[in-house]
């Protein structure tokens, strides 16, 4: 018998004599698949979208967003408030939060569900707060919020981002310093 057997129980020669097939097997099996995925035909190039077919948008750069946000927090310092300023791309997305010391818990959502509604309908949520009277169900709109505090950025008649404020005894103070941070950044 070879000496190598001997140092090995049968169940151990077993097991490693599988472990060797299933290696061999599944090497095998790449191959295979690995030529079986290859396409038979290069793919076809992109296709070229006709200039009328696509549109151009404007966005905020993080340099403004940061900017915005800080002449608000700044604004609302000034006056001894804590607060958190959001600033929302045109697509909704958050670019920038900043929370104020002590600004309470709630005003980070409500800042940015704030400065979403804003841009949405291109309006000050202040506006938009008043329409409720008229079509309470705006307000079942998810992510929006119809309270005073949220002004929209414009660029060329168009929204491109909105600044959320919240976290200030009132809605009119709230806004006041958004709108401190859209002016921060207006040509």
């Amino acid at each position: 018998m070879n000496p190598v057997h001997k140092k090995f129980s049968r169940r151990a020669r077993v097991a490693t004599g599988g472990a060797v097939l299933a290696a061999v097997a599944l090497a095998g099996f790449g191959a295979v698949s690995a030529n079986a995925s290859a396409p038979a035909t290069p793919p076809a190039a992109a296709a070229a979208v006709a200039e009328r077919g696509t549109t151009t948008s404007t966005h905020l750069t993080i340099d403004a967003a940061t900017k915005a946000a800080q002449a608000a927090l700044d604004a609302a310092e000034k006056e001894n408030q804590r607060v958190t300023v959001a600033v929302v791309d045109r697509n909704g997305n958050t670019v920038v939060t900043l929370r104020g010391d002590g600004a309470g818990p709630q005003s980070y959502e409500s800042a940015e569900r704030k400065a979403f509604t804003a841009v949405s309908w291109n309006a000050p949520t202040s506006q938009l707060a008043e329409r409720l009277e008229q079509a309470p169900n705006l307000k079942d709109i998810p992510g929006t919020l119809f309270l005073a505090g949220g002004v929209a950025v414009t660029a060329n008649n168009a929204p491109i981002a909105g600044i959320g404020v919240a976290g200030a005894p009132s809605g009119a103070l709230d806004e006041k310093f958004a709108q401190a941070g859209a002016n921060a950044i207006a040509r």
